[in-house]
């Protein structure tokens, strides 16, 4: 890594209609550096590489490459400075072949007519250099997500390209996809290029960057060597305050049973039986495939059973499809926010609404009043960040998604709260905000089923942990048991206990 810095951006502050987005932040980022930068949803990232890659302009500031200073007034200045972005979601054109996307716009021509044969040599060239086993000529639907995200790459280097900028590269990947990716991040910082790599995932940060800085309410937090912090210390800066305190130390549960499975069983579950105590955070942990998000859609009506019964406090209950779920007062955050939680193309108001429209809509009249102190109840309490009730809500970050998710159902006013993965893809601050809530819920009686991967995340929030394995309950843990640790539940969710 150079001892003179190839970016520095100096004192750089944006505000957007009086609201201070960035605030004298500077940063130097090193030749042959990968640069990490990290923060919750709205610490100031997205506006820095915006205003980097010319999509905004700083309104006090200066940013220099190799010591001389430089106005980025549009994209295209971006690109003449070596600056190139790979942004999150994929923006090639599908019907055009690899060589005419890495060129478009700057399609090399031979008299009149493009030179699409030189082109293809030249793209070809690009691909080889990635280690990519592709042909220029092929058509970019036939590329898998992560070979699209090559051709990207590709496109940068044919500019020269001396800082490239990976804007959360890896929420497509497959692991094996992420480790390729790394190789040709590692590859191009051998040869002097700056990568700065923004993501929310702490294992990425140690395995592939060299520096971090960290960024908490637009304004510059700090810089450190990867090899010289740890997560806790990355974590404590970005939310200002120290990881023990993500989690409350309160778990408070009644002695009433809410909820009792007996002998839950279809092609997913073996026998499944359960109990669920008021105001109980209850951890459901498993390895994928265990039968966690089975049983919570079994629970929902989602899926049949062939045998097995609920009951209710004390009450059987017959629960065949959603509606029942809903009416004896049970709602379920879904594992996948996107497709089974929100309408993305629709507002965060009309998200917000649609499990209680009969509250507001009787025949062909809307009582807009009642609509609207829905909407503000859960926007307010759960302080979801948007720009108003109309903007759509797949344009919001995660953790505001989420917010919305778990809005809607509770408007419905559940007894007991189905959460599948409700961390899953969000940032650390959005994190604490959603293990907040769900004490305030417990503390309010409400009882929660917890599902959830992250194993320090059901520990520390759950009075109990029910393990799953091919679809059996392989224990309870209590919040005292001495198993309740990642080894103790590991031994049990791969069945090593049998």
């Amino acid at each position: 890594m150079s001892d003179k810095a190839t970016l520095s951006v100096k004192n750089v502050s944006k505000s957007f209609s009086g609201v201070q987005a960035l605030q004298n932040f500077s940063m130097d980022c090193f030749s042959g550096e990968v640069h990490v930068l990290m923060g919750e949803n709205g610490a100031g990232k997205s506006t820095l590489l915006k205003i980097l890659t010319g999509n905004h302009q700083a309104d006090t500031g200066q940013i220099f490459i190799d010591g001389k200073e430089i106005h980025v007034k549009h994209p295209v200045d971006a690109i003449q400075y070596g600056i190139s972005m790979i942004y999150q979601e994929i923006h090639l054109c599908q019907d055009l072949t690899i060589a005419e996307n890495i060129y478009r716009g700057r399609e090399i021509t031979k008299g009149l007519l493009v030179d699409f044969k030189e082109m293809e040599r030249k793209a070809q060239f690009l691909l080889d250099s990635l280690d990519m086993d592709v042909d220029a000529s092929m058509m970019v639907s036939e590329l898998s997500i992560a070979q699209q995200q090559m051709v990207e790459i590709a496109g940068a280097l044919s500019v020269d390209a001396k800082i490239l900028i990976l804007d959360e590269a890896t929420a497509s990947l497959t692991e094996k996809e992420v480790q390729a990716l790394f190789q040709t991040i590692r590859s191009l910082t051998a040869k002097g290029v700056v990568v700065i790599y923004v993501s929310h995932r702490m294992n990425e940060t140690f395995e592939i960057g060299d520096r971090v800085t960290v960024l908490r309410d637009g304004q510059y937090i700090a810089t450190k060597k990867i090899q010289e912090t740890t997560e806790d210390e990355l974590i404590e800066l970005m939310v200002g305050r120290p990881l023990e305190k993500l989690y409350s130390q309160n778990k408070p549960v009644g002695k009433e049973v809410v909820l009792e499975v007996k002998n839950f069983r279809n092609s997913k579950l073996k026998d499944v039986s359960i109990s669920l105590r008021k105001g109980e955070i209850l951890g459901l942990s498993g390895l994928v495939g265990a039968g966690r998000t089975e049983l919570a859609r079994a629970i929902f009506g989602l899926d049949e059973l062939d045998s097995g019964e609920l009951f209710m406090k004390g009450e059987k209950v017959v629960i065949k499809r959603p509606q029942d779920a809903i009416r004896a007062h049970i709602a379920l955050v879904p594992e996948d926010r996107k497709k089974a939680g929100l309408v993305l193309m629709n507002s965060v108001g009309f998200n917000l609404t649609l499990t209680v429209l009969r509250e507001f809509i009787k025949g062909p009249f809307i009582d807009r009043k009642k609509e609207d102190d829905i909407i503000n109840t859960y926007k307010n309490s759960l302080s979801i960040k948007m720009a108003d009730t109309e903007q759509e809500a797949g344009s919001l970050s995660g953790g505001n998604q989420q917010k919305i998710v778990i809005s809607k159902w509770l408007a419905t006013k559940p007894e007991i709260l189905i959460m599948d993965e409700p961390t899953r893809g969000i940032d650390v601050g959005a994190k604490a905000e959603i293990y907040d809530l769900m004490f305030k819920l417990a503390e309010q009686g409400i009882s929660i089923i917890l599902i959830s991967s992250d194993l320090p995340e059901i520990i520390n929030l759950s009075s109990r942990v029910a393990v799953m394995h091919e679809g059996r309950i392989m224990t309870v843990l209590d919040s005292v048991a001495e198993e309740l640790t990642q080894p103790g539940i590991m031994k049990y969710a791969t069945g090593r206990n049998e």
